[in-house]
């Protein structure tokens, strides 16, 4: 599903709302959590899942197409842990 589906089935869902609205809440809630995850907290929904920032190390990559070594410099990686009513609900078919 993409932002623009979610959006729709939302609008859809919630015929006393405007579109643009629902699109202004949406987009809200998704500029909240990066920037939360920026600030590097977590943001946890209940039931749905739990998202934070993951540090890597730096390391020595090699590159697939030649097979030279590159220095691979540290980065953070957002992370997604689902909640477990997720799991509960994909692994059961409720």
């Amino acid at each position: 599903m993409t932002k623009s589906e979610l959006i729709q089935q939302l609008a859809e869902r919630n015929p006393h709302l405007y579109q643009r609205d629902v699109e202004r809440i949406v987009t809200t809630i998704f500029d909240e959590i990066s920037n939360a995850l920026s600030r590097g907290d977590r943001v946890e929904l209940r039931g749905f899942g739990a998202f934070s920032v993951k540090r890597r190390e730096a390391r020595l990559g090699r590159n697939p197409r030649t097979g030279q070594s590159v220095q691979v410099d540290e980065k953070h990686i957002p992370f997604f842990k689902t909640g477990k009513e997720m799991r509960a609900r994909l692994n059961n078919g409720a």
